[in-house]
């Protein structure tokens, strides 16, 4: 038996910005968007990473926090389903702020890569997501906007081994956070509704 994943009910002025045909043709490119992200994210790490000890879906990428700290690697913003608690205004500005932050690493450790061309187009993908979510952002603003986060982040990599584990760290904390991405935005997609109505 297959049931369909509901979120909670939203909000009454971010329920109707939602149901916007405009929201949602929005919300449709940033889908794709985030599945191509996270289609590309295993290539990428192949095309980078070429220490065998660094693997995308391993458990041991827990034990490398203490790395991560030392290379200046800041963790992604927590994004959760749009709530009472949680607003879409939140939703869309924590996935703003993360999408800047992983195109921020991906700038600062691309030109120490010998090959970058998957990281570029991975950087491309990430900055037309942050685009998309702009938009989004724009037709929820009701009061004064929050300013942008920085973009740049300073990275200590002094050798080759601490750029193979930048590149590593920031693409497995880039597809945890396209996940929580993916998650948000299939919670806020209304284009399923009338197929279940039926």
């Amino acid at each position: 038996m297959a049931s369909t994943a509901r979120g909670a009910p939203l909000p009454e002025r971010s329920g109707a910005l939602v149901e916007d045909p405009q929201f949602q043709e929005i919300l449709q490119r940033s889908r794709s968007l985030t599945q191509k992200i996270l289609l590309s994210i295993a290539d990428t790490h192949k095309s980078c990473v070429h220490s065998q000890t660094l693997q995308l879906t391993s458990s041991e990428n827990t034990k490398l926090a203490t790395m991560a700290s030392t290379i200046g690697i800041p963790p992604a913003p927590l994004l959760r389903a749009v709530s009472e608690n949680f607003t879409l205004e939140s939703g869309l500005r924590a996935m703003h702020d993360g999408l800047q932050l992983h195109h921020g690493l991906l700038s600062s450790i691309s030109p120490r890569l010998k090959v970058k061309e998957k990281v570029v187009a991975l950087m491309a993908d990430v900055r037309d997501l942050k685009v998309q979510v702009v938009k989004m952002e724009k037709m929820t603003q009701t009061s004064v906007a929050v300013p942008p986060t920085s973009a740049s982040v300073e990275l200590r990599l002094p050798g080759d081994y601490e750029v193979q584990v930048a590149a590593h760290l920031t693409l497995v904390q880039l597809q945890t956070f396209s996940q929580d991405v993916a998650r948000c935005l299939r919670s806020l997609d209304r284009s399923n509704d009338d197929e279940n109505e039926s």
